[in-house]
């Protein structure tokens, strides 16, 4: 037996996320507000430290918990490939109403986060 195997994890840290109240009512106020092939993105750059990404998916998006854990899952994974290239940026997203959560929808936002980031 080698030993104990430690599991690498790839989920976002508490460093990576924004979930202080004031951090969303600031960045809906203040940030930099961009629509792009129906996702909301609102933005604002810090100065320093690594991207925070907050999400805003209602009921509106799904009735279903699950279906809208799925978008939140699929906004995550796309904002963690990414995540290097964006810089210290605060970032809140709004999916279209219509998303529908998979592989496709990772590629789409992974392409506009790069716009996004820039």
């Amino acid at each position: 037996m080698l030993g104990p195997r430690r599991r690498t994890r790839f989920g976002l840290g508490a460093q990576q996320r924004i979930t202080q109240r004031r951090d969303f009512e600031r960045l809906l106020r203040q940030g930099v507000r961009r629509n792009l092939s129906g996702y909301t993105f609102f933005v604002a750059r810090r100065e320093e430290g690594s991207a925070r990404l907050g999400l805003l998916v209602s009921r509106r998006h799904s009735p279903k918990a699950v279906h809208r854990n799925a978008i939140k899952r699929s906004v995550r994974e796309a904002f963690r490939l990414e995540r290097p290239e964006l810089g210290p940026v605060d970032l809140l997203v709004r999916p279209p109403y219509d998303a529908e959560p998979g592989r496709e929808m990772i590629a789409c936002l992974r392409l506009l986060l790069a716009k996004v980031g820039k």
